[in-house]
């Protein structure tokens, strides 16, 4: 009866264990398969984390760009302004000129009228033929000294009207020079808003590629997301099925040991009543025999969770200060008036900006200022015009200068041949809107 039961048994064992080896060799294989999609879910993260820092970095440059396109189309306007400014003057220039020159040639023609006069009354023996005539010295001396004054009268006059003409045609001559280096700084701007432009469009298209990009790596991120998904249900209902079988063969297990028991009672109960029946006197007996329970491990799956950890970059800045006096800064500036301007140029000697030439005088005394011009009108602190001093920051839109005092400005330009452009000097400070005035030295 034990071999029976223990055959049983066996053959309840055989069987599960088959059933359990080909559960194991599937969640291996869908174990492996989880974990190949796990390795490229985090791969496909990672590419989407770094795209989307290029691309916030591609933005943040497209955002700068576009602000300093908003200055150079501001700085272009106030140029327009200031050169519809400049044609006023010199209309009026003009006709201040006009003007003159005409009163000079009245006071010209008037004279030589007066001049005639006396030559054709007599010409060189007038004021004898007036002595003859008139026969008082004292009379004639009046005459004379009238004529006299007559003639430094109109000599002054001429004298005058000539500055004044020479005076308005040097204005006109300056407000033209001006009106040139302004339209030069407005061509400057015109090209450097053209090319701004077009650096723009080509970086919005590079931010439009990553968007693409961004959204199929997504989309295959949500594809490997599922398919985990996936491989987790079929090892959850591997498990379901493992438990199932493993509760199925401790039920048939139990049920083969009840039903070998109960063999076994029913023979040691027919033994004990034949023995009863033969003897009579053989002491009764109850022989128990209980089988061996069986039992077998459970295990369990592991599923695995993507952590994305954001990382933070801060940046900061220092700046240094130095110690010189206004006219030092001046001083050095003037060393390098004549050298050439070139846009985005830093070399005092071959070619530099504005903005650059500004940062490079102000760095050989120690002074650390930004590198544009638009940054440089928070430099240090603002005063007015009316009391600027020699080293001051003069800021326009788009454009900044050395005040040298009295009006005048050292300062790189534009890029037509000294003196009309480079490091040049100019007499008027104020020859296009003057947004700030800095003051770096204290």
């Amino acid at each position: 009866m034990k071999k029976k039961f223990l055959a049983l048994t066996l053959a309840i064992l055989i069987g599960s264990s088959q059933i359990l080896t080909a559960s194991a060799a599937r969640e291996d294989e869908i174990n492996q398969s989880k974990q190949e999609a796990q390795s490229e879910l985090d791969a496909t993260y990672a590419k989407i984390q770094s795209m989307e820092a290029e691309q916030q970095a591609l933005l943040s440059e497209i955002d700068a760009k576009e602000q300093e396109l908003v200055q150079i189309i501001a700085a272009i306007d106030l140029l327009n302004n200031d050169i519809a400014n400049k044609e006023t003057q010199i209309a009026e220039t003009q006709e201040d000129l006009a003007a003159a020159e005409a009163e000079r040639d009245q006071q010209y023609e008037a004279m030589k009228t007066r001049i005639q006069y006396l030559y054709e009354n007599g010409g060189s023996d007038a004021w004898a033929q007036m002595l003859l005539e008139d026969g008082d010295l004292s009379n004639f001396l009046s005459k004379a000294e009238n004529t006299q004054q007559l003639y430094e009268y109109d000599k002054e006059s001429r004298e005058n009207f000539i500055s004044i003409v020479n005076e308005t045609q040097e204005l006109e001559n300056q407000l033209e020079a001006e009106k040139g280096e302004l339209e030069g700084m407005k061509q400057e701007n015109e090209t450097q808003k053209q090319q701004l432009e077009e650096l723009l469009a080509q970086k919005r298209a590079e931010s439009d590629d990553y968007e693409t990009q961004i959204a199929n790596a997504e989309s295959m991120a949500a594809e490997y997301t599922q398919m985990i998904q996936d491989y987790n249900e079929e090892l959850q209902k591997i498990e379901e099925e493992r438990q199932a079988e493993e509760a199925r063969k401790q039920a048939e297990a139990e049920a083969a040991r009840q039903q070998a028991a109960e063999a076994a009672q029913r023979q040691a109960e027919a033994q004990q009543e034949e023995e009863t029946e033969s003897s009579g006197s053989r002491e009764n007996y109850t022989s128990v025999n209980t089988p061996v329970e069986d039992t077998s491990d459970t295990s369990s799956g592991q599923d695995d969770t993507y952590y994305e950890e954001e990382e933070e970059d801060t940046t900061g800045g220092s700046s240094s200060q130095g110690s010189a006096t206004g006219q030092a800064i001046v001083n050095y500036a003037l060393q390098f008036v004549g050298n050439p301007y070139v846009y985005g140029g830093t070399s005092l000697t071959n070619g530099i900006d504005c903005s650059a030439f500004v940062q490079q005088i102000y760095a050989h005394f120690g002074y650390s200022l930004p590198r544009t011009s638009s940054a440089q009108r928070s430099a240090g602190r603002a005063v007015s015009y009316a009391d600027a001093q020699p080293g001051d920051i003069i800021c326009y839109s788009g454009h900044v200068a050395i005040y040298m005092g009295g009006g005048q400005i050292v300062h790189a330009s534009n890029s037509a041949p000294y003196p009309q452009g480079g490091i040049k000097v100019s007499p008027n400070a104020a020859y296009q809107t003057i947004l700030s005035v800095r003051r770096i030295i204290n």
